[in-house]
């Protein structure tokens, strides 16, 4: 029998939802492989049966319940996405959630401490002055090397080696065009 490799992955799907029903059957919990091998194998189905895609998206939150899995799954499984095989052809559904929302303290949250908290401590830090000469705002992101930042941007750039904006990891901050703003800068750690 040849398979194609579309026909193999579908038949992979199955084994996988067959494993997470036997596990099921018996009492098991669910790890995140079996429980979306199992939400996806329904999916696939009901849009083979022709099923309306609105119909299928809301039926595929209902086929794993949270207290069906293992501690922190629902949380690792932000969405699912599967291309099906409805009557009218092959759509890609997509389902966000499909076991509820990640808890406070699933994995990948963020765990705030109470307090303020100083950033970069012990870090040497100086103020420059940055003057946008382009038509256009420019964003220069937290960790970026500053002294690599946009040609638009006139400051000094020998005086920014080796240091970045002092402002909180994964934000940014914008110049608008024209405008001059003094900022503080803090040393980067690591080699420079």
């Amino acid at each position: 029998m040849h398979l194609t490799p579309r026909e193999q992955e579908r038949l992979t799907l199955f084994s996988a939802a067959e494993l997470a029903r036997r596990r099921l059957a018996r009492g098991a919990l669910l790890g995140a492989t079996e429980a979306v091998a199992l939400v996806c194998d329904e999916v696939l189905e009901m849009a083979w049966d022709g099923v309306p895609l609105e119909t299928v998206v809301v039926r595929a939150r209902e086929v794993v319940p949270r207290e069906q899995l293992l501690p922190g799954v629902a949380g690792t499984v932000p969405s699912i996405q599967v291309e099906a095989l409805f009557p009218h052809g092959s759509t890609l559904v997509h389902v966000a959630d499909p076991f509820g929302p990640a808890g406070p303290s699933d994995p990948g949250a963020v765990l705030a401490v109470e307090g303020e908290r100083d950033l970069a401590p012990g870090r040497r830090r100086k103020e420059l002055q940055i003057t946008n000469r382009g038509t256009r705002a420019v964003w220069v992101s937290s960790h970026f090397p500053l002294e690599e930042a946009n040609a638009a941007l006139e400051f000094d750039r020998e005086a920014a080696c080796g240091h970045r904006l002092d402002v909180p990891a994964g934000t940014s901050d914008r110049f608008e065009p024209g405008a001059t703003r003094t900022v503080t800068v803090v040393a980067r750690g690591g080699n420079r």
